[in-house]
């Protein structure tokens, strides 16, 4: 759609972007926001929440919201992802449990259930067209379950708690505590294709598929991100690059990396970081496309909407720097940054 009644043809020349038509969502969650998501067949902007709760919300063509649904869980939740139909909303929280939510009766119920805190949860499709919910937890295990069951249809045993998911089918690749990351060929659910270990040096904070699911991004905690390729022809092609530091006088601060997204389109993808800052790059050129000013707070997580002329961030608190430093003065707030095509076009390799 054309976001914010603005045509999608906006030129755009600077490397630095500007937040001037960013617009708020209204009645955001009243603690930090750990995740996003839209839906595949609709606007509609789903946010987990360490309140415990899950909130749906409308994006209307004028960039305003609305509440569309509300609902609990026991303890903060800390993932959502929306089935392939956007018909039913996933989440899964510290209280050891999953639910889906229906969009189209207003009902949840618990669907899964581990012996500790489910950290990441996605819709796969990797037994006919039923749609399974991949759980990842803190328990060390990653579960497969058909929602028409009380018990889960398979459980694959992990090196390490899960810290970090994402699947684009046939790909699904799990980020763990001790740098781990397992791959998993979705053809095959229950084995491990690979077990590597991160390219980087410092904890995993975030992964995210390539559009067509033949590779992964990675970040973390220390301001560096790396691109990943599973075609081993091609697996010298694989970097890392810094970002979401900054230079000061002989130092450097160094910051997490919260969230990588892929742009659905143009294959191009985004970081965002606990600087409150966020950029767009295009991986195959080496290239940043374009970078923003600081939001004013760490930006939790991030996601684009289905057609990817939206990019909606969360910025509030992310708790890199452990419970002391969560006070009421940071903010709570989740932003719709309209992204023009220019914004997120590949550009040719430098020569």
């Amino acid at each position: 759609m054309s976001l914010f009644g603005q045509a999608a043809t906006t030129t755009v020349s600077s490397a630095t972007g500007d937040l001037k038509s960013d617009v708020e969502v209204p009645q955001p969650p009243e603690d930090s926001i750990s995740d996003l998501a839209f839906s595949p067949h609709a606007d509609y902007l789903a946010a987990s929440s360490w309140d415990s709760k899950v909130r749906i919300y409308e994006v209307q063509s004028t960039g305003q919201s609305v509440g569309k649904a509300l609902y609990d869980h026991q303890g903060p939740v800390l993932s959502v992802h929306w089935s392939r139909d956007g018909t039913k909303l996933a989440s899964g929280s510290t209280d050891k449990s999953a639910k889906v939510f229906d969009i189209q009766t207003g009902q949840n119920q618990q669907v899964a259930a581990h012996d500790d805190s489910i950290r990441c949860v996605r819709f796969v499709e990797s037994i006919g067209s039923t749609p399974i919910l991949a759980t990842g937890s803190w328990d060390k295990t990653l579960k497969y379950w058909d929602l028409r069951q009380p018990a889960p249809i398979a459980t694959v045993n992990l090196p390490e708690r899960v810290y970090t998911m994402d699947s684009v089918h046939p790909l699904l690749v799990i980020g763990t505590a001790e740098r781990n990351v397992c791959v998993v060929n979705l053809s095959e659910p229950t084995k491990i294709f690979k077990v590597a270990m991160s390219p980087l040096k410092f904890q995993t904070r975030s992964i995210a598929c390539f559009a067509k699911a033949d590779g992964y991004a990675i970040g973390s905690v220390e301001g560096r991100c790396a691109i990943q390729n599973l075609d081993e022809k091609i697996q010298k092609d694989n970097f890392s690059f810094r970002c979401h530091r900054t230079q000061g006088t002989g130092t450097s601060d160094v910051y997490s990396v919260n969230s990588l997204a892929f742009h659905p389109q143009y294959g191009t993808f985004s970081t965002a970081g606990s600087d409150g800052t966020f950029s767009f790059w295009d991986k195959d050129s080496h290239q940043r496309l374009k970078s923003y000013p600081n939001v004013g707070g760490p930006i939790a997580c991030t996601a684009f909407n289905r057609t990817g002329d939206i990019f909606a961030y969360a910025v509030s608190y992310d708790w890199s720097k452990g419970y002391s430093f969560h006070t009421p003065q940071h903010p709570n707030k989740i932003m719709l940054h309209p992204v023009p095509p220019e914004e997120m076009k590949p550009r040719p390799k430098r020569r």
